[in-house]
């Protein structure tokens, strides 16, 4: 019993750290608070983030403002169509050594950050892309045999264009499972353009100010971890996900007429993660039946995989999500 004093203090703690970059992310980002959450619970929990949306609407710069309020280093790679692997991880050069001779030396490429963010992300050959994977899931690299460890914290925060425009390449389904979330970046409202337009366009620019460092951020993500799931809450978890599989015991009507393949085991484990990370901010100490409900569209709207039906019919996996939450009952 001596422990919970300690982790209401904690708890405390991580919420004020959480409130102060996300006040000084808003110093610069007009709006998108609840894009703005999604960023900041990925970091807390260790997880990368991918975020879509047209151009122009302020992806690169919201995580360019959360590398100015974090003492950390921080990557941009802007991925275009002829970037090829070695540009992202680095290779081995030949290099003349003091006493004039030649070897190879491994020159690290801009993946070794702390947090990296591979800009348009989409815009690279699947060749290219595939470059993240070991990084994303091993958090290491290896080169000619070497394996290189980066150094934590580590994140992908990547962002995109909706797959209809010109000049794109999907994302291959084995790397969309790597990102914790899919949050999408959606069209200013009247009073935020106004409100962006003051920003920019005035004498004066906005900046963050740092506010927190390495250690304290895995200090925060042991914290979260230590959240409370009670059983019949991550039951419910697990049968979200199995409700994703076409034709499981738990498939949903939705999914057996419109999924090809459903989330995989990182659903889950995504789910109870920004649960936790929900929880806190609500200061709660256990996670709840709608931690899972808001947490589930951002988890797993990248984790399914539509059939043709689907796709005619121009359903979105929002939406199959939406119906799922509706046709799985809390407790069995």
């Amino acid at each position: 019993m001596s422990q919970v004093p300690e982790f209401v203090k904690y708890a405390a703690e991580f919420r004020k750290d959480f409130e102060k970059l996300a006040d000084e992310i808003g110093k610069i980002i007009v709006g998108n608070r609840e894009i703005i959450d999604g960023v900041l619970t990925s970091l807390f929990v260790g997880g990368h983030c991918l975020l879509e949306g047209v151009p122009g609407l302020g992806k690169t710069l919201l995580i360019r403002s959360l590398s100015e309020a974090l003492s950390l280093n921080f990557q941009r790679i802007q991925f275009t169509p002829d970037l090829m692997p070695a540009d992202i991880v680095g290779t081995n050069m030949v290099v003349e050594t003091p006493d004039g001779k030649r070897e190879f030396q491994f020159q690290s490429g801009p993946i070794f950050a702390n947090i990296c963010l591979a800009d348009e992300i989409n815009r690279a050959t699947p060749k290219t892309q595939s470059a993240l994977l070991e990084a994303m899931q091993e958090k290491s690299v290896t080169v000619g045999g070497t394996t290189h460890k980066l150094t934590e914290p580590f994140l992908v925060m990547a962002t995109q264009n909706p797959l209809e425009m010109e000049g794109t390449y999907p994302l291959p389904e084995a790397q969309l499972d790597r990102f914790l979330v899919k949050l999408i970046v959606h069209y200013a409202s009247l009073e935020e353009l106004m409100e962006i337009l003051d920003r920019t366009t005035a004498n004066v620019t906005p900046h963050a100010d740092k506010v927190i460092d390495a250690k304290r951020i895995l200090n925060w993500r042991k914290l979260v971890k230590q959240v409370v799931v009670a059983p019949h809450v991550k039951n419910f978890a697990a049968r979200l996900i199995l409700s994703t599989h076409p034709q499981g015991e738990y498939a949903a009507p939705v999914t057996n007429q419109y999924v090809r393949y459903g989330s995989s085991p990182r659903g889950a484990q995504a789910l109870i993660l920004v649960s936790k990370v929900k929880a806190l901010l609500d200061e709660r100490f256990n996670i709840s039946f709608d931690d899972i409900r808001a947490a589930a569209a951002p988890c797993l709207r990248h984790r399914m995989i539509l059939n043709f039906e689907g796709e005619a019919e121009g359903i979105s996996t929002d939406k199959v999500v939406e119906e799922i939450l509706d046709s799985v009952p809390q407790t069995v």
